[in-house]
């Protein structure tokens, strides 16, 4: 194929990214299901903080219980590109980013395959395992940033032939996007690069925060009695309703580190047991596990089944195309249906309704599932009581809370304690049905929240 022509036709990596662009923005509802987690407002408005300020957020300024304590943004220049996004295109702009990068993720997902020398059919074959398994995560958050890092990473370590200096400037930037950057030198160490690990250990230093930001993501990630309260952290249910293909591709990536080690490829087997443990422990790590090792178990069963020869044709012929040149139509295309949907916070999750009848001034109980969201909506100048930031506000607060919204023995004299004068929360909140029971009444209710009020309080 002329050179020139190549650009025009894609290749199977960019047609399974833009096919898996418009399935996640359209018929999984992107538009709205990528805003499910209510963080992407805090993210969205720091964003737009630092570009008014010109400078870091070092305190924090979004909530009543932790104001003026210091806090780690240690996500700001993914922050940044979701504030500037936002102020140029709105949460539709916001969406197409995640979406964007969802399907980047995949066309590096193909490219990793291509890589390793994977088999054409299997490639295709594990795709949907891939898309069920990331599809768990795909919100707009910058973790979802940090899987195109990760994936540049495994396929730098398979090359084994990126210069030092391209290695610094990578893992820096990857350090100021997302705390995984932690995953560059142990990667590059299992692939028995002692050099480029030193390198990638080193040079996430340049960020705002120097060496601490090291020491706040080591004490966050070794808190067991944080960790243990927060949700995504916690191990996938594999008993729920069409975990199937999940278990599916934990199997094969274990199964892909095993014939590794058969072969003698310790650096695969090392990588598949490391991703393997964490996704078994944390459903947050489903997606690395997913990326990272079924690629690489598709290389070590070309070793072992003989493919059909039309398989291999098929990628010679693929190999030829690259449809770059169409990325931004495709882009242009996806916008343009956005314009048309109901893009932002889903409303039978979030109180898009209820927000207007919040009194001004009010010292409000909400619960960290509508923190974000309120952050967002007053841009910032409504302080919360308590949103998604669990690294800023601790174990000892998270127990507090749980007393509280659980209802459980002692939650009274906490509940007193912060002198709430109004709360939000869902209508099925255990503390729905007990405040009325102690002096609070309803002034708004909806098919989403209801809002209360303290006896007494104007």
């Amino acid at each position: 194929m002329r050179p020139p022509l190549r650009w025009f036709v894609p290749d199977l990596a960019l047609f399974a990214g833009a096919v898996t662009l418009f399935y996640c923005l359209f018929f999984a509802s992107g538009y709205q299901h990528l805003f499910r987690d209510s963080d992407a407002g805090w993210h969205i408005r720091t964003g737009e903080r630092i570009i008014d300020t010109r400078a870091l957020p070092r305190t924090d300024p979004y909530s009543f219980t932790r104001a003026g304590q210091p806090w780690f943004a240690w996500e700001w220049a993914a922050d940044v590109v979701m504030g500037a996004v936002h102020r140029a295109a709105g949460l539709r702009g916001v969406a197409l980013l995640y979406g964007a990068v969802i399907a980047a993720g995949v066309w590096l997902w193909f490219r990793l395959h291509w890589t390793v020398g994977g088999d054409f059919f299997v490639a295709c074959a594990m795709a949907p395992l891939m898309l069920t398994t990331c599809g768990l995560h795909w919100l707009a958050r910058p973790h979802v940033i940090g899987w195109l890092f990760l994936l540049i990473a495994v396929i730098a370590a398979e090359k084994r032939a990126t210069p030092l200096a391209a290695v610094a400037i990578f893992t820096a930037v990857w350090a100021n996007f997302h705390a995984s950057f932690f995953l560059a030198p142990v990667i590059a160490l299992i692939y028995g690069m002692p050099r480029a690990a030193a390198v990638a250990a080193i040079a996430p230093l340049a960020n705002p925060y120097g060496w601490r930001l090291y020491g706040h993501i080591f004490r966050y990630l070794t808190d067991s009695e944080l960790l243990a309260r927060i949700g995504e952290f916690q191990s996938f249910d594999f008993h729920t309703s069409g975990a199937g293909q999940v278990i599916a591709a934990v199997f094969i990536g274990i199964a892909g580190g095993a014939l590794a080690l058969a072969r003698r490829r310790f650096d695969r087997f090392v990588l598949a047991m490391l991703f393997s443990a964490m996704a078994l422990r944390s459903a947050r790590a489903l997606p690395l596990a997913a990326l990272a090792l079924l690629p690489l178990a598709n290389s070590e069963l070309t070793h072992i089944i003989k493919f059909p020869a039309y398989s291999a044709n098929l990628r010679k012929i693929d190999a030829r195309w690259s449809g770059l040149a169409l990325v931004p139509l495709i882009l242009v295309a996806a916008w343009l249906l956005l314009r048309v949907v109901p893009a932002g916070f889903p409303s039978n999750q979030f109180p898009v309704a209820a927000y207007d009848h919040i009194p001004t001034g009010a010292r409000l109980f909400a619960p960290d599932k509508f923190g974000g969201y309120l952050i967002y909506r007053s841009t910032g100048t409504l302080l919360v009581f308590f949103d998604g930031r669990s690294d800023l506000y601790g174990a000892e607060f998270l127990k507090q809370y749980g007393l509280m919204v659980q209802v459980r023995p002692g939650w009274r004299e906490t509940w007193d304690g912060y002198g709430f004068t109004h709360a939000i929360m869902p209508n099925d909140y255990p503390l729905a049905a007990v405040l009325p029971l102690i002096g609070w009444r309803d002034i708004y209710r909806d098919n989403t929240a209801v809002i209360f009020v303290r006896t007494g309080t104007k």
